[in-house]
């Protein structure tokens, strides 16, 4: 990929509004082809109402969730600043605490577009709400109605949904039933989006109000964590595989991949023994944590060691 790709794919990368426009894009073909996909009304009593609002809530709680799980930043701040990880000998500042919830609302903000779109576009379609609705529609002021039991007038109404063949005054109701329904649907799905829009305005100017930095100072700290977390997983993914050939080395006595091989070590019983207890990442009072399965056994040549060393001749 060339130099002037990667800085417009990184480019894009950081601005949110181009990265929740895909989200709501996304989302939005998504559900419409989820919908014509795997809906069907069942259309008999008791079992509508959940039936749509299962579709219609379920899968919005499920993107939630995900957007939630899927962002770094969360698993970072949970890391950071959960009472139960944080060490005892570490205070949290009040400009730390401002920082992580700063950080929270941004992700937070970014979680809620999915869901906000799955809801918007399903209530704006109103085919979900119509199949949930449909038993609760009312049908008093029809006089085709009059006659009809109240079990059998649930069965017609639990029907609407299909389509199903009907004498044509049950159609014109059934027509007629159908966009109340939509049209309520539809009023709601509006709704929705004028909320979501005034909440996020109204977080954007709280959060700016409440952040300790200047709009400068944002710009450079947002673009300063961007940098440190891809420089940092650089240096770790270096970092690690260095002390992880050097760790291999000591205890086979070669590094995997060379081709002038002339020794090779055999590890001992207690080497095996060693390798195989599972540590943990600096945990308890040691300074230097134990990165590595491998442990610190192998690191010590002694006599003894050497003396296990076998010479490969050409």
């Amino acid at each position: 990929m060339c130099p002037t790709l990667n800085s417009i794919v990184s480019s894009l990368q950081r601005n949110g509004i181009f990265i929740n426009s895909l989200i709501a894009a996304l989302t939005a073909g998504g559900q419409q082809l989820f919908s014509s996909s795997t809906f069907s009304c069942p259309c008999q009593v008791g079992k509508n109402f959940y039936y749509g609002s299962a579709f219609l809530v379920i899968p919005a709680l499920i993107l939630l969730i995900a957007g939630f799980a899927l962002r770094s930043q969360m698993w970072t701040i949970t890391g950071e600043y959960c009472c139960g990880c944080v060490p005892p000998y570490r205070r949290i500042s009040p400009l730390e605490c401002k920082l992580a919830c700063l950080r929270f609302f941004n992700i937070t903000g970014r979680a809620v577009v999915a869901p906000l779109t799955w809801l918007a576009v399903t209530l704006l379609t109103g085919t979900y709400y119509e199949c949930a609705a449909s038993e609760f529609a009312s049908v008093d002021h029809y006089p085709i109605f009059d006659n009809v039991s109240a079990s059998k007038r649930e069965e017609i109404l639990a029907g609407f949904p299909c389509c199903r063949s009907a004498p044509s005054d049950v159609i014109l109701v059934r027509d007629e039933i159908a966009l109340l329904h939509r049209y309520q649907s539809q009023m709601l799905g509006w709704i929705l989006i004028t909320l979501a829009t005034i909440a996020v305005l109204v977080s954007c100017c709280v959060a700016r109000c409440c952040s300790p930095f200047t709009s400068l100072q944002h710009c450079y700290w947002t673009s300063h964590l961007q940098n440190e977390r891809e420089l940092f997983e650089q240096a770790a993914e270096q970092h690690s595989r260095l002390l992880i050939m050097h760790r291999i080395k000591q205890l086979f006595g070669f590094i995997p991949g060379s081709e002038d091989v002339k020794h090779i070590r055999i590890p001992s019983c207690q080497d095996w023994k060693d390798i195989s207890v599972p540590t943990l990442l600096c945990m308890g009072d040691d300074l230097r944590g134990h990165y590595s399965s491998l442990g610190n056994r192998v690191d010590e040549d002694n006599e003894e060691d050497r003396s296990r060393d076998i010479e490969l001749k050409p």
